[in-house]
């Protein structure tokens, strides 16, 4: 049986956590800042998790499951 091959733009975007959880960078923090709220940017910094809904989509990409 040939390997499954990791899903390359997928191990670039997510990242997994020691408790297992995987997280994500949040989007629409690249330009265009100045119209968007100090509260709005601030959130958009912080690290998003995967939905358990997605986790088994994400975790096939990144060759886990």
């Amino acid at each position: 049986m040939p390997k499954v091959k990791t899903n390359s733009s997928a191990k670039k975007r997510f990242k997994v956590t020691g408790t297992g959880e995987i997280t994500f960078q949040k989007a629409f923090k690249r330009h265009i800042l100045t119209k968007k709220s100090t509260k709005r940017k601030r959130a958009m910094s912080l690290k998003g998790t995967v939905h358990p809904s997605n986790m088994h989509f994400v975790k096939r990409l990144l060759g886990l499951k």
